[in-house]
């Protein structure tokens, strides 16, 4: 029996056999030589692969539409450019003409310099990217090479996916009726693999290192979403207790479905509204089914990567029109454009950055690109006039950010008056407070906004100065360390103030021992992942109000993060034993 630590990036308890998916279609192929009376036959069987590839991607598109949504079937969007890429094209067949070499082999060799190239580049983003163009690769070998793949659609009975780097085509394929889990031993929580497997609610760890090697086909193995972890063949008694937590969070969950039209209200009657933070419009279905009470983020960068061409504003408008109508009566805030860091969008020419997450990302993006985000803002302010619509800038250091938006909203909102366009002239507008300036300097931006929303991600990795991506340093990523909670206490007290809300819409807030601190120090919203907000309500709707004050005043006095949530862990089990057991 072996356990391994990843990233669990779909939550849920799996128990099952092993299908390892290898990762195949090795680009490392002989030199096979042609005659110059068979070029123009490579060449035509090329075509003919890029034909066959881009047919079946198409298929594969389809039927992610049909299953969560256009948006995330957007994704294979990208790999579509990459078959029609032309200097990709040309190179292959230049590669056959010049050294007259078969079609497999002069493609594999031009992906392997793609490849090199790609690697070269210290980018958390574009690292992503490499996957994409070796799941198109390995795609078009396999036609090319005429490889008859097993394919996981047709898998039989219920299994486990293991595999390298789990491809988005592939992450597609699945069948939730076929497949448990799947495990892959690279990929982080932004990675299209990740993505995909929320969407689908598949239990998914990410991240493992190298277990591959140490796995064989039909080896029994516990997958554990939630928290991360994998076990190997485990023992009876391992399998014994991984099983009884699952049939907990079954009969949890079944309870706490019971929860989802009453309100998340104190024992003594403190109202919190509970959000949810999305990407994509097909997941209000699943806000609305897990009790959430409007939308306390909603990401849109992703809806300008994977394609060709910047989205236009009535494209913008009208996705955002159905997540407020979709929502009401219930509001929404949409964060505007967060591009840089660890997101990129190729048509936008963003250099690479020594420091991307300290870089040209961001509120700084968009105030440098006016005429993106103008368009942006009008899209938002045409969309306002159908539901609750606020307004969010991440990334605000200060004041200068927020009155330099102002006046660019400002310049729309003329605009569509002038052009006789509906919006709504009082719209809410918000500041994220992720950067430490921004929470010290809170009392006078509490003046320039109507609102704060804790972006506790960032915050705390501004904060701590740790890269949460990085595995040596992760044990110092600490959502309870002593200045967290009172940078933290601080916003809020800065924002209640001056009588404005403040709402957190971070991972931590998803945690319900740390969700009782939240509402101790005085939150008034809390966004997280929709699957997690019954646990939150539930945690919520076990304590005092006063209580959790008292809470809240105890563990601003810790030393240490590891003290600080111990106590929590500790409070939360004795109003909910059986949320502190998860």
């Amino acid at each position: 029996m072996k356990e391994y630590q990843g990233i669990g990036v779909s939550p849920g308890i799996a128990i099952g056999k092993v299908f390892i998916l290898h990762s195949g279609g090795s680009f490392n192929l002989p030199k096979r030589s042609v005659g110059p009376e068979q070029i123009s036959n490579e060449i035509a069987r090329f075509e003919e692969a890029l034909t066959r590839t881009r047919t079946e991607i198409l298929g594969i598109r389809r039927k992610l539409s049909d299953q969560i949504g256009r948006e995330s079937s957007d994704i294979f969007t990208a790999h579509l450019l990459i078959l029609e890429d032309r200097t990709l094209i040309e190179d292959v067949i230049e590669v056959i003409k010049n050294e007259k070499v078969g079609a497999e082999y002069a493609f594999a060799a031009v992906i392997q310099r793609y490849f090199q190239a790609f690697s070269q580049i210290n980018d958390e983003y574009l690292k992503e990217r490499i996957s994409d163009i070796r799941d198109v690769g390995k795609r078009l070998l396999a036609n090319l090479c005429g490889e008859e793949k097993k394919r996981l659609e047709e898998f039989h009975g219920k299994v486990i996916i293991a595999s390298h780097d789990l491809s988005p085509s592939d992450t597609a394929s699945l069948d939730r009726n076929k497949v448990m889990a799947f495990i892959t031993e690279i990929g982080g929580a932004t990675s299209h693999t990740a993505i995909l497997g929320r969407s689908l609610e598949i239990p998914a760890v990410v991240g493992l290192g190298e277990v591959i090697n140490e796995l064989q086909d039909d080896d029994t193995i516990i997958v554990d979403g939630t928290h991360g972890v994998v076990v190997l063949n485990p023992d009876q008694s391992t399998i014994d207790r991984f099983s009884s937590q699952e049939n907990r969070f079954i009969q949890l969950t079944g309870e706490l479905d019971k929860l989802r039209d009453l309100p998340a209200e104190t024992l003594d009657g403190k109202r919190i509204t509970l959000a949810a933070n999305i990407e994509f419009y097909h997941e209000v279905s699943s806000v609305i089914s897990h009790g959430g009470e409007g939308v306390g983020l909603f990401r849109t960068e992703y809806f300008y990567m994977n394609r060709a061409t910047l989205p236009t504003e009535q494209e913008q408008y009208e996705a955002y029109r159905k997540v407020v109508e979709a929502m009401h009566p219930h509001s929404v805030v949409i964060r505007t454009l967060d591009l840089g860091g660890d997101k990129f969008v190729s048509t936008l020419e963003i250099p690479h950055e020594m420091n991307p997450y300290l870089g040209w990302r961001a509120i700084r993006f968009c105030l440098t690109r006016t005429d993106i985000f103008k368009t942006q803002l009008r899209a938002i302010l045409r969309a306002s006039v159908h539901g609750d619509l606020k307004i969010m800038y991440p990334m605000i250091t200060g004041v200068y950010e927020v009155r330099a938006a102002r006046e660019i909203l400002n310049e729309a909102m003329a605009e569509l008056e002038k052009e006789g366009v509906p919006f709504n002239k009082d719209i809410h507008v918000g500041a994220m407070i992720e950067i430490p300036s921004a929470a010290l300097a809170s009392d006078v931006l509490a003046k320039e906004v109507d609102f704060f929303s804790l972006g506790t991600n960032d915050l705390i990795q501004y904060v701590l100065a740790i890269d949460r991506m990085n595995e040596k340093i992760a044990h110092l990523y600490e959502p309870t360390h002593p200045a967290i909670v009172r940078l933290i206490d601080l916003t809020i007290r800065n924002g209640h103030g001056h009588n404005i809300w403040v709402g957190s819409c971070g991972e931590m807030s998803s945690d319900p021992a740390i969700a009782i601190l939240l509402v101790g120090l005085g939150v008034d919203e809390i966004s997280a992942s929709p699957v997690m907000l019954p646990k939150i309500k539930k945690a919520i709707r076990s304590i005092r109000y006063s209580d959790a004050k008292e809470i809240a005043q105890r563990s601003l006095a810790f030393h240490t993060g590891k003290e600080t949530y111990a106590f929590l862990k500790e409070k939360l089990k004795d109003v909910c034993e059986e949320l502190a057991d998860e």
